[in-house]
């Protein structure tokens, strides 16, 4: 599965304890994210993160893009719901996962049971919806 990891500002310490926590699962999957947080989980956890450009250039688009043509399976972007400064990119990714049915979380409750599901196999119905993906790790 191709995973997008995205974070606000406030949020990156968090995502980066959270994808420690979940490494074992993480790893088995292809991950992708925007630059400072990639770069930031990848140091802390040694999981290999394809990186895109940060947010504020661009990475929320590429991420996007990607939605729209299916090669994301999996999206957790921890939201400040404090931060109004990226509202539009939330709206963005969260209008594109809808369009295309692809489990969406904005905090760590949610993005625990999306990656416990993930674990057990809840989520193997988006190997039909995205057999092989050209997302390159």
């Amino acid at each position: 599965m191709y995973i997008a990891l995205m974070s606000h500002d406030n949020k990156k310490d968090l995502m980066v304890q959270f994808c420690s926590a979940y490494a074992g699962v993480l790893s088995r999957h292809n991950l992708c994210a925007t630059n400072t947080t990639g770069k930031l989980i990848a140091a802390e956890t040694g999981l290999q993160v394809h990186l895109f450009l940060s947010c504020m250039h661009g990475g929320s688009q590429q991420i996007g893009a990607r939605i729209a043509y299916n090669e994301i399976d999996m999206v957790l972007f921890l939201v400040d719901p404090n931060d109004s400064s990226m509202d539009k990119e939330l709206l963005y990714i969260s209008r594109l996962c809808d369009q295309n049915n692809v489990p969406y979380a904005t905090n760590v409750a949610t993005a625990e049971m999306l990656v416990l599901g993930l674990d057990r196999g809840d989520l193997d119905w988006r190997n039909i919806v995205n057999p092989k993906s050209k997302l390159a790790k």
